[in-house]
């Protein structure tokens, strides 16, 4: 028989309701206030149909209406499908289909865009659905932690994207590793820089409802803004990825963060050694970690006493989590495999995907790492952004961390070229930073740090470099550049 737990948002407003849940720039809701506020909602969307097991997409920035409607179908046992507000009327077509949504809630703000596009359901922001009247039925009052909570779509870099499902159970499992390795102190608070229709964002969401936490929530990653609340909001905690370190360590200059910041969790693939040393010189508490949609956001984190001497390893495995290297070649580095109970237990309505990701319990990630003689593991880049140069494996990460060194680039972003000779052979997109470089310049430098094969053949300086919504590098738009 399933696992029943009360619902956590019931139990969290019974144990601290006039504890603070939310916070924005505009207002702020406590525990017991977003309860009630969802409860409605739920009874609102009730008049529409939303019911048990009802698949509603949810196309949002990060706003506090989003957060109520997710905690509302929540009450209803409803699954919420978290949609990227980047998609293209295509892309947000296919997937409405793919996940057999019922009905989509969108913010206010993007009323106007969604409505110009010819999507196969209703779309209702998430104010109509306010004004409707409640219907009286009763709500959920516990959790089923093996219910389906949760559809996330993978970034379908190559074929279409997948439709992640997570359970209760997933999320819960999530929260409870990650306070295991982090700890939880009375006055933290967690920044929400990330959108919640990643994984990454998402999971901040429900370590508030979970852990009886704060959560400030920004509406979309700015530096000024992120930076004024780590100063001046009590903010404790925050999760960024790559790109929004650099541009945060470069608004801080010679200033500090408070000494209550303490920990700023790293993720989205691993960091250039040179940025984490810089944060190291400047103080800021960087714990790098690792994981991926289909392990509900980090699965690997340094704990707060390795932070400093295990700069790029992304930690250990989270209790209660498994990892474990494959096919390793000469130099140790194999695909990484996770195992653990926030690992999903598959893809929505995709029996091949399912049978090829999931063996016997393991998550194959695509993933290439490495296991030091501590057991740190050590992300070198995805199996599919390997570049095999005459028989060479080179990976693209490696030469974008020697490249961030070099005065006059701000970021680099390298793939493989196809090549008659050699199979392969690496470019690099760089961004320019202050007077800028040359490409004699660029690959001068490669050659001091770089064996001849991995320097790029081809240098292309661009204004900006291809990025997600959680400000991935997306390599697949480079490479479409080189074609262009």
């Amino acid at each position: 028989m399933a696992e029943r737990i009360p619902h956590w948002l019931t139990k969290q407003a019974h144990l601290a309701p006039h504890e603070r849940a939310i916070e924005t720039d505009q207002n702020s809701m406590t525990f017991l206030q977003l309860k009630e506020a969802s409860e409605r909602y739920a009874r609102k969307l009730a008049q529409l149909g939303v019911t048990e097991g009802t698949h509603v997409g949810i196309l949002s920035t990060n706003e506090l209406p989003m957060a109520i409607a997710i905690h509302a179908l929540s009450y209803l046992r409803a699954v919420c499908v978290m949609l990227n507000t980047r998609l293209t009327e295509e892309e947000l077509t296919y997937q409405l289909k793919d996940a057999e949504v019922y009905l989509v809630l969108t913010s206010d703000r993007l009323e106007t865009g969604v409505k110009q596009m010819d999507l196969p359901v209703h779309v209702k922001t998430f104010s109509s659905v306010h004004q409707l009247s409640e219907k009286q039925i009763d709500l959920q009052e516990e959790i089923s932690l093996d219910d389906p909570f949760t559809i996330m779509y993978t970034s379908g870099t190559t074929g279409f994207p997948k439709g992640v499902v997570h359970t209760y159970g997933n999320h819960w499992w999530s929260a409870i590793s990650s306070v295991l390795n982090l700890g939880l102190d009375q006055n933290d608070k967690w920044l929400a820089p990330l959108p919640f229709f990643h994984v990454s964002g998402f999971s901040i969401l429900m370590r508030s409802i979970i852990y009886g936490m704060p959560v400030y929530v920004i509406e979309k990653f700015e530096a000024q803004i992120i930076h004024d609340a780590m100063m001046n909001k009590g903010v404790t905690i925050v999760s960024v990825v790559t790109v929004m370190l650099q541009r945060l360590m470069t608004l801080l200059a010679n200033e500090r963060y408070p000494k209550s910041l303490r920990c700023m969790l790293l993720g989205g693939g691993p960091a250039p050694q040179s940025l984490l040393e810089k944060a190291k010189e400047k103080g800021i508490p960087v714990f790098q970690s690792y994981g991926m949609t289909e392990t509900s956001s980090q699965i690997v984190t340094l704990r707060p006493q390795d932070a400093l001497q295990k700069i790029g390893s992304s930690g250990k495995p989270l209790f209660p989590a498994q990892l474990q290297i494959h096919e390793k070649d000469c130099t140790g580095v194999g695909e990484i495999y996770v195992k653990g109970p926030m690992v999903s237990n598959g893809y929505f309505a995709n029996e091949r995907a399912n049978e090829e990701v999931f063996q016997h319990g393991w998550l194959k990630t695509g993933d290439l790492g490495y296991v030091d003689e501590e057991g740190f593991l050590y992300v070198v880049d995805r199996r599919k952004d390997l570049i095999i140069s005459g028989g060479e494996n080179i990976y693209p990460s490696e030469i974008e961390n020697v490249l961030s060194n070099m005065d006059g680039i701000q970021e680099v972003g390298v793939i493989g070229k196809h090549d008659d000779t050699w199979g392969k052979v690496p470019v690099a997109f760089i961004v320019p930073h202050g007077e800028g470089c040359s490409e004699d310049e660029v690959k001068t430098y490669a050659k001091k740090h770089l064996a001849s094969y991995k320097i790029p053949t081809e240098i292309y300086f661009v204004d900006e470099l291809p990025r997600n919504a959680s400000n991935k590098l997306v390599r697949h738009r480079l490479e479409q550049w080189l074609k262009s």
